[in-house]
């Protein structure tokens, strides 16, 4: 038999036929069957999708980029499902829409990724998930090969004894947090010795922006309910950099620090590059809060955004480039500099901070009914103008065309009506007419 031939229809098939590896990768292709296959021993890192559905098109290479890291740095195994055709195995995982990326090891332990769906986000969710929800640290170096990926981390310093409340409680927020940032203990304080002033141990970390900053132990009381309370608390508002990009994908977890969202609005091109006038004014809102970290980090979370789209669908407006916006994640009041953006200082933006932290800055949204139905409009219309910008054509067969035949509907309804009267008067002037003039001859 003819061996090209072989090998152009001859899938390489795995555990008797149940899966397929893909061809540009080490994706391997899944069918109803996997749920078969699931034991406790494998992890499986799988994207649900649908071929029709272009968000799966993009991730489609990075999807194959995450494989192939993977294989090379644990034994988690990549794999992909096409629910148009296995649609009872994506209906017993819960998916409701496409891409869904989950981490699935046995029948019980299932997580979901939210993030960005980039590979390096990707590749952490799926190690941190992976592994045991607290890593513990037995060797010196562990410290400098952890600060060298410049990631955000939290880290338990203390005896580990379940039967203490700061490491139960932390161990608890761990596994509530585990898809989200990595958790490690260290028995041995002498690690960290040369990072950070000696403290009362135990006590719990947060590693960024290439610093350690101590969880505030003063404000828990002795109860185990006060002291996961305030890790959960503290470590929700912890988990990012000082500094992060804001996308419509990771939005809702800045909202629920409950701080202010302070926003350089800048726009990206298709290479994710920023004009350098944008990076001048992003530069300036991050310097704000690395210099003054110890006024506003407590009540303000610093970001920016690379897309206007979202940040007009914030302010309902059109905000010119580049911007400033703070929104207030508990009431959705959203904050605008009354001066012009491009013109704004260091100096202008802190007095513009301060009159919002103490509420004498102009507000304006919110989560009035009014509020609400203007910024369905203004989500219609921006929709539709975008969609009128990409493709101008498509735009006037879908809108344009059919207005036209229902004006031409309601014309002729409307003008058959007028037609009938008429004629229904000219009837009855012929009929009175010719009734006057019979008479008359009579």
């Amino acid at each position: 038999m003819n061996t090209r031939f072989i090998l152009s229809v001859l899938p390489l098939f795995i555990f008797g036929g149940l899966l397929t590896l893909s061809d540009a990768s080490k994706v391997v292709e899944l069918s109803d069957r996997f749920i078969d296959i699931i034991n406790e021993e494998s992890s499986w890192l799988i994207m649900f999708y649908a071929p029709w559905c272009a968000h799966c098109k993009r991730l489609e290479p990075i999807w194959a980029h995450v494989a192939q890291n993977l294989a090379r740095v644990s034994s988690i195994r990549v794999g992909k499902l096409d629910c148009t055709v296995h649609s009872n195995t994506c209906r017993k995982f819960g998916v409701r829409m496409y891409p869904t990326i989950m981490f699935i090891k046995g029948t019980d332990i299932h997580f979901t990724f939210q993030g960005d769906r980039n590979t390096e986000d990707i590749i952490n969710f799926a190690l941190r998930v992976s592994g045991p929800p607290v890593l513990k640290i037995t060797k010196p170096k562990s410290i400098d090969e952890l600060r060298n990926k410049k990631q955000v981390f939290f880290l338990y310093v203390g005896p580990s004894d379940s039967t203490h409340p700061l490491y139960a409680g932390y161990h608890e927020v761990a596994a509530k947090f585990q898809p989200l940032s990595f958790f490690y203990s260290l028995t041995n304080h002498e690690f960290i010795q040369n990072h950070v002033a000696m403290t009362t141990l135990p006590t719990v970390f947060v590693y960024k922006e290439e610093m350690f900053f101590e969880f505030d132990k003063s404000l828990i009381g002795h109860h185990p309910d006060d002291i996961q309370s305030n890790l959960t608390q503290w470590v929700n508002t912890e988990r990012f950099e000082t500094f992060m990009k804001v996308t419509s994908s990771n939005i809702e977890d800045f909202l629920s620090t409950n701080k202010y969202l302070v926003l350089a609005i800048v726009e990206e091109n298709k290479l994710k590059q920023v004009p350098s006038h944008m990076i001048h004014f992003r530069s300036m809102i991050h310097n704000i809060i690395k210099v003054h970290r110890d006024k506003y980090h407590k009540h303000f979370q610093f970001g920016w955004i690379g897309s206007p789209d979202l940040a007009n669908r914030i302010a309902m407006q059109y905000l010119s480039l580049p911007h400033l916006l703070v929104l207030n994640s508990t009431t959705n009041h959203h904050h605008i500099p009354q001066d012009e953006p491009v013109q704004l200082t260091h100096e202008a933006v802190t007095m513009f901070l301060d009159s919002i932290f103490n509420q004498s800055a102009p507000v304006y949204g919110g989560n009035t009914v009014g509020t609400k139905l203007y910024r369905m409009y203004f989500d219609t219309t921006s929709s539709l103008s975008d969609m009128w910008r990409g493709n101008p054509v498509l735009m006037t067969v879908l809108l344009i065309v059919p207005s036209m035949f229902l004006l031409l509907i309601l014309y002729s309804i409307c003008c058959g009506n007028i037609l009938d009267a008429d004629e229904e008067e000219e009837d009855d002037c012929g009929y009175s007419t010719d009734t006057d003039y019979h008479e008359k001859k009579e």
